[in-house]
């Protein structure tokens, strides 16, 4: 995913010659091509997260595009409130994208696990939130994302990952299709989206045949499809790479909460505490039941209720 968003970067930054890149000191070697060929556009503020954010903002308030990259913790969390104040409340247009959200870092512990950016970002006026599964979704979202008027947060994963297929394009604000089911509807936002997918392939050899949607945009979330689907399925299951406060679970539960006729709902995800040790990230997520296996024990109940 980071070679797609690196790529989808310089193609932005070719066809635009007001996109920036910013980093924390981070990206090296990945960004070292768009360095090379747009000089000063490339700018590294070193450890300084708060002033990554001044930055940008600052420039984004002359006429800039940039881009504030960091790790999805130190990009969202520790300088929260220069994006409310700089970027949020005026409404500025910086991207700011955070690499290796959720356990994806996981090795370094707590400083590092990203299981609260979705929700921080979500509370902001004005925020975007994107949160791609796979290099198309990188490819194809970013470009929609820079077109935005205002802020935005999208993430990018490591190296390595998959392409998953897709019944649709990924269109910024709309739930993407990407298996067509019956009874029940996974949905699910970022690279858990693998696990998901190895599920279903687990539950077909039993005709367990969950629909499964990405929902790449969490803010603004896409209700319209939400709403069909209610009148469609039986159940849907959410899962997420997050905290159970302020991520895809708490948006579709809200939109839940709303209706006149509420859907069962039921989740998979990391529980509301610290992850604590230093487990790779496929260890985390059987440890805390987010791994196929157990999306599919889930699927399984759902589906024979």
């Amino acid at each position: 995913m980071r070679k797609a968003f690196s790529d989808s970067l310089m193609k932005e930054a070719e066809n635009n010659p007001q996109v920036t890149f910013m980093t924390g000191d981070l990206g090296f070697q990945v960004f070292d091509e768009f360095s090379e060929k747009f000089g000063a556009r490339y700018i590294n503020v070193g450890v300084a997260e708060a002033q990554l954010i001044n930055v940008a903002a600052g420039m984004a308030a002359e006429g800039w595009r940039p881009v504030a990259y960091s790790i999805a913790s130190f990009a969202t969390a520790r300088p929260f409130e220069q994006i409310r104040y700089c970027v949020s409340y005026p409404n500025l247009p910086v991207t700011l994208v955070g690499a290796g959200r959720g356990f994806t870092y996981s090795t370094s512990g707590v400083s590092h696990h990203a299981l609260d950016d979705i929700g921080l970002m979500s509370l902001l006026p004005n925020m975007t939130v994107v949160i791609p599964g796979d290099p198309t979704e990188i490819e194809e979202l970013f470009p929609q994302v820079m077109r935005c008027s205002g802020p935005a947060y999208f993430t990018v994963g490591r190296f390595g990952e998959p392409r998953y297929q897709a019944e649709e394009p990924s269109v910024l604000g709309k739930a993407r299709l990407l298996k067509s089911g019956q009874k029940i509807a996974i949905m699910s936002t970022g690279e858990i989206t693998h696990e998901v997918l190895k599920s279903v392939n687990l539950l077909h050899s039993e005709n367990i045949i969950p629909m499964v949607y990405q929902m790449h945009t969490i803010k603004p979330l896409d209700t319209v499809t939400l709403d069909n689907l209610a009148d469609q399925v039986r159940a849907m299951l959410v899962v997420e790479e997050h905290f159970p406060n302020g991520g895809l679970w708490a948006a579709v539960t809200q939109w839940n909460a709303i209706r006149d006729k509420p859907i069962r709902l039921q989740r998979v995800g990391p529980p509301d505490s610290f992850i604590l040790g230093n487990l790779n990230r496929e260890d985390v997520r059987k440890k805390i039941g987010c791994d196929a296996h157990s999306i599919a024990i889930t699927c399984r109940l759902l589906w024979n209720q």
